[in-house]
């Protein structure tokens, strides 16, 4: 019997919080849940924390997820941005440790480029491979939401790869000399 994983995914942010719940059963990928928090009517950015923090905890009380994973902040000039991001990733991932969920950060670059092969690419694109990939046709309310299912997406490709199951290889050529039969 195939084991069933449901992986949550996270775009933090203290305005809006983008998150992502996957299905992944074999190689069926079945999308739960795809929405944002949006928190700019909330003033106090304690109010705001407190809300990440309980609408996470609130996705693994409903999902059941084993995995979480979740956008790093990328590194911008405006340090209070960069804080505020740091927080809000801390106080998401904060829950996923409560909860005792492994946690897996992702670079936006290492994301965009495990769904589109272009660490570069913009948020359409993103959005544009993701409907191929997971035969999705509704209209997303929001990027956000958008980017946290590709931070599902991207950590079922990164944990379930043949080179992540297959620990001490050193690359290819290494796998290839330990598999000829996988070989054509």
């Amino acid at each position: 019997m195939q084991k069933e994983t449901v992986i949550l995914g996270i775009d933090p942010g203290t305005q809006v919080m983008g998150y992502a719940l996957l299905r992944v059963k074999g190689t069926d990928i079945k999308v739960l849940e795809m929405d944002a928090l949006k928190l700019t009517a909330h003033k106090d950015i304690y109010d705001r924390l407190g809300r990440i923090h309980a609408k996470v905890t609130e996705l693994i009380t409903q999902f059941k997820p084993q995995t979480f994973a979740i956008e790093a902040p990328f590194f911008g000039k405006n340090i209070q941005s960069m804080l505020k991001l740091g927080r809000a990733q801390g106080v998401a991932i904060a829950a996923a440790m409560q909860a005792e969920l492994s946690v897996t950060e992702y670079s936006p670059k290492k994301i965009k480029q495990s769904i589109t092969g272009n660490g570069n690419a913009d948020k359409e694109q993103v959005w544009q491979m993701l409907q191929k990939i997971l035969a999705i046709t509704a209209k997303p309310n929001s990027y956000d939401a958008t980017d946290a299912l590709a931070v599902a997406l991207c950590h079922h490709y990164q944990t379930s790869s043949v080179m992540f199951k297959q620990k001490g290889l050193k690359g290819w050529e290494d796998f290839i000399k330990k598999n000829p039969g996988r070989v054509k």
